[in-house]
């Protein structure tokens, strides 16, 4: 009995051990954020006979020039929007004065709302640390080396993921209409919100969306309709979207539009 169980933990361990391996590897060929790239690398990544796939990129190319891939690590969502609005904010100095003030006040807001001090207290300083940062004319190449930053990159996803679980308890009574499976707005933020690594759907981005004032554009670029991408609009209010979204199934990237 104590050799079978010998075995069961030795195995155990050897998967722990080759998901570790495969993390590391993705990690290593995948940054947090990239460059950007001409939009016609994504032709590269399906087969040039995957007829569906091919003439959705060429849509996409007619009004998006560029694109920046995010490492597909479940928190895609979280740093693409934060990397493409922070990125915005460089050189909009309205939005960045509105959306300091939103920010400055948002870490008593949560501790209102029963979050913690003590756990949010780092996570907002680097939040708001990288929101001075930019303000202070910091350019692009510089806020990618922060989101770079698995440590500092991972704290600003942090902070985002509660303020939209916080934005999730405040509107409980609209949102829990769009929870699946018999689970309570406290359970769907403590299962599939505020954890790390856990994929974002349509109800996040409502959530986040409403409770920053941010409009952000989704396109969505998968096998089904025409032959065409399709976007959507959060909120759908007529507001110019600040941020611009691919989605395939699973994953975020940052879309730049022609000028």
């Amino acid at each position: 009995m104590a050799e079978h169980s010998n075995v069961a933990a030795n195995y155990d361990e050897a998967i722990m051990a080759q998901v570790d391996n495969i993390q590391k590897e993705i990690a290593e060929i995948q940054p947090l954020i990239s460059e950007k790239l001409d939009i016609t690398c994504l032709q590269k990544e399906y087969a040039m006979d995957d007829f569906v796939y091919q003439t959705k990129i060429k849509d996409l190319s007619l009004n998006y020039s560029q694109v920046r891939k995010t490492r597909g690590d479940g928190n895609c969502f979280y740093r693409a929007f934060g990397f493409a609005y922070f990125e915005e904010l460089i050189g909009n100095q309205v939005e960045y004065d509105r959306f300091k003030t939103l920010a400055s006040q948002s870490k008593d807001e949560l501790v209102s709302m029963g979050f913690p001090s003590f756990t949010i207290e780092d996570f907002h300083q680097i939040f708001m640390e990288t929101i001075e940062t930019v303000g202070k004319s910091q350019s692009v190449e510089g806020l990618l080396q922060t989101f770079q930053d698995e440590g500092l990159s991972n704290y600003i996803v942090v902070y985002l993921r509660l303020l939209t679980s916080a934005q999730l308890q405040k509107k409980s009574e609209f949102f829990e209409n769009f929870i699946e499976g018999g689970r309570t707005i406290q359970e769907f933020r403590s299962q599939e919100v505020e954890p790390m690594a856990k994929e974002s759907d349509q109800i996040h981005i409502i959530a986040l969306t409403d409770a920053l004032g941010v409009c952000v554009r989704v396109v969505y670029m998968d096998r089904g309709g025409n032959s065409s991408v399709n976007h959507h609009d959060f909120p759908e209010d007529g507001s110019q979207p600040l941020v611009n979204l691919l989605y395939r199934p699973g994953h975020y990237d940052i879309l730049y539009q022609k000028l």
